[in-house]
């Protein structure tokens, strides 16, 4: 077994939940493990991955890991110093379930832990909404938990709720189908009418409060968006039905797109077993594969698992 150097473990993560698009964001006990073996000349990598994305992600240049790791080398004026790193990732790619993020928060974590006085959680989360372009997954990401987050370009300014309850978890139907985000971002309308606005503040706001208080019962109102998922809906199938579907059934408290998807999020109260199916029915009935996960909330975030030589 090689000596590990530094190790990481970083959680999966979803956006948006419907109505807070950029805003809110859950960190899942689901993760990709990153360790770096051994240091090498200045910007010279040598990449291992094992599980997802391990046909994709061994080039250097094609890496958000190493292009997050040498753009915080120059944010701090540090020697990129050269890594040979081995990704363990469980966290499908491509199916918004943050998988960017933990690559941006990784490689972040890795040039700060060269650093002369490495610096805390809350300094690195400009950083890497910076890279990420929006707070909704780096920040719990970092921070574990439901956040409600926000930045004005430079500082960021979040709140963090409790964890899931005792017999609440968080299904995850994750299609064999990809979606980019550019390409969700795309399907947008520039411009949306007052009332729309209106909607999703009011439904934003319920969320934040109902998952605050417990009042779990909010939560299929309160996940409901005029902004982007009616848009995004249409760029995978099975997705508009599942949006249609799990309001009828009784363990799930609400529905909602990961992320930009296509994978679909639900939380379920009790057995999960009967929302997980009916998702992955709605993806299997539109000729899409899909597998599932049921997963809790992560509470810790980004953290070492430990350094030995």
């Amino acid at each position: 077994m090689e000596p590990v150097r530094l190790s990481f473990r970083l959680p999966a993560t979803s956006a948006n939940l419907g109505s807070g698009f950029d805003t809110l964001g859950l960190a899942l006990s689901l993760y990709n493990d990153i360790e770096v073996l051994e240091t090498l000349e200045e910007h010279c990598y040598e990449i291992e991955v094992i599980g997802e994305g391990s046909q994709d992600l061994t080039e250097p240049s094609r890496n958000l890991l190493v292009k997050s790791y040498e753009y915080a080398c120059r944010k701090w004026q540090q020697p990129a110093v050269g890594l040979r790193l081995r990704s363990i990732n469980a966290i499908p790619l491509g199916r918004g379930l943050g998988s960017s993020a933990t690559a941006v928060v990784g490689g972040i974590l890795i040039a700060n832990a060269f650093r002369t006085e490495p610096l805390g959680t809350e300094a690195l989360l400009p950083l890497a909404t910076e890279l990420e372009g929006h707070p909704d997954n780096a920040v719990p990401c970092l921070t574990g938990g439901m956040v409600v987050s926000c930045w004005n370009g430079t500082e960021v300014r979040y709140v963090r709720l409790p964890a899931m309850p005792e017999g609440m978890s968080a299904v995850v139907a994750v299609p064999d189908f990809k979606v980019h985000t550019h390409e969700a971002r795309e399907a947008l309308p520039r411009e949306v009418p007052l009332g729309e606005a209106v909607f999703n503040l009011s439904r934003a706001a319920l969320f934040a409060a109902s998952w605050a208080t417990g009042n779990w019962e909010n939560l299929m109102f309160a996940m409901e968006d005029r902004l982007h998922q009616q848009f995004r809906a249409r760029l995978f199938p099975g997705g508009e039905a599942i949006l249609t579907r799990m309001k009828k059934i009784p363990e799930c408290l609400g529905v909602a797109i990961s992320g930009s998807g296509p994978s679909m999020l639900a939380f379920a109260r009790g057995n999960p077993q009967r929302v997980a199916i009916a998702m992955c029915q709605a993806f299997t009935e539109s000729g899409v594969r899909s597998r599932f996960f049921v997963l809790d909330t992560d509470m810790q975030g980004a953290r070492p698992r430990g350094a030995v030589e």
